[in-house]
């Protein structure tokens, strides 16, 4: 489906308002939201398809933004932060590579059936695994916070604990976003069928 650039400035601005709300871990009900980061950088290479030189750059900063927000809110310098290491830059790759997916999900133009289905499964599941282990490994091999002696061992062991979560928070948002995907796509096309069957009165 083709976009003007209007309407991607608007996908742009709906991802990063949903990426800043939910990275910063604001309390909904006393119970932390999920971050939707890895979810929405599949969405947007899936939405914004072409249009990486821009956009990736600038949802990259706003993640980059955002964690020095809420570790300076929190009287932390940001390069004392338990979680900001040498590793912290190659969330630049990882994040990459689940906008990959979700482009090379988007040149499939990919319709509301199973095939399309499978297309979306193995393309999340795919760069999510590459942005896991990248981002993963950088972390425990190059943080100063990981006890010593480090081991491949002991790096897949620590893998295996947090897989599930970040696969799961993951596919949630993915799912989330491709229904609306595919319920903009059939509202369109109702929408050209009615003004189609006017035409032709």
């Amino acid at each position: 489906m083709a976009k003007t650039q209007t309407q991607r400035l608007g996908i742009f601005m709906a991802l990063a308002v949903v990426m800043a709300a939910t990275r910063i871990h604001l309390s909904l009900f006393q119970h932390d939201i999920w971050d939707a980061s890895w979810g929405i950088f599949f969405l947007a290479g899936f939405w914004l398809r072409g249009s990486a030189r821009w956009a990736f750059p600038l949802l990259m900063a706003e993640a980059v933004l955002v964690d020095y927000l809420v570790i300076s809110n929190q009287g932390i310098s940001f390069w004392d932060h338990y979680c900001v290491s040498a590793g912290y830059w190659f969330l630049i790759p990882s994040y990459f590579s689940l906008w990959l997916g979700g482009s090379w999900l988007a040149a499939r133009k990919p319709g509301l059936n199973a095939r399309s289905l499978g297309f979306a499964a193995g393309a999340l599941l795919v760069s999510w695994l590459a942005c896991y282990v990248i981002s993963n490994g950088s972390y425990y091999w190059l943080s100063n916070t990981v006890p010593q002696p480090r081991s491949i061992g002991a790096w897949v062991s620590n893998m295996l604990d947090w897989y599930g979560f970040f696969l799961q928070t993951t596919a949630l948002y993915v799912a989330l976003g491709l229904m609306v995907h595919g319920l903009v796509v059939q509202l369109s096309q109702l929408l050209g069928h009615a003004d189609s069957s006017k035409l032709s009165h």
